[in-house]
């Protein structure tokens, strides 16, 4: 199955820069049947260990997020870009492989000891799924996981990413 699924995966090469193979979810997610697949995937690892919360992260991991929120009837909560959220919040900045941003989760979106799942669309080098945990835990919940779509484990993230369990449907070496 992970086969059929990366075939509806686009890769386009020098995006968003010369030397970086971006690997184009959106493909995925069109194709009805790959986009079942991959949040009933998702949904079954859940089933019977709820989290409070999937955390989505902007963009793509909104929609895997807010999918497996409605499947699994959790709440769903976003992490975004700077000025995209309307109340108050907590901004973190992190390093990409190809330069560096910020994002922002709003400062009650989250409570002590509720139990989460972050979701990103791909594992590249780490930075945002660890900006990202970074700004739950700040709020005093827990990331019991970090759930992505695909993971590039030639960049080894995991190792950035050592203190946290981490599940990826789909694994470029």
């Amino acid at each position: 199955m992970p086969e059929e699924l990366k075939a509806n995966i686009r890769e386009i090469p020098d995006f968003p820069k010369k030397g970086i193979l971006f690997y184009d979810v959106t493909t995925l997610f069109s194709d009805a049947r790959s986009f079942r697949r991959t949040i009933d995937m998702f949904a079954h690892r859940y089933i019977d260990d709820k989290p409070d919360f999937f955390v989505g992260i902007e963009a793509r991991g909104f929609i895997v997020a807010s999918a497996l929120a409605y499947a699994l009837g959790t709440g769903v909560v976003l992490v975004r870009k700077p000025g995209k959220l309307p109340y108050k919040t907590h901004k973190v900045s992190y390093d990409l492989e190809y330069g560096s941003n910020e994002i922002e989760i709003h400062q009650d979106a989250l409570a002590k000891g509720q139990k989460v799942v972050l979701v990103d669309d791909l594992l590249a080098t780490g930075g945002t799924l660890l900006a990202a945990a970074e700004l739950v835990e700040k709020l005093g919940a827990e990331v019991v996981e970090m759930a992505c779509t695909v993971e590039l484990t030639f960049l080894n993230a995991r190792k950035k990413l050592s203190k946290y369990k981490i599940h990826s449907l789909l694994k470029y070496e």
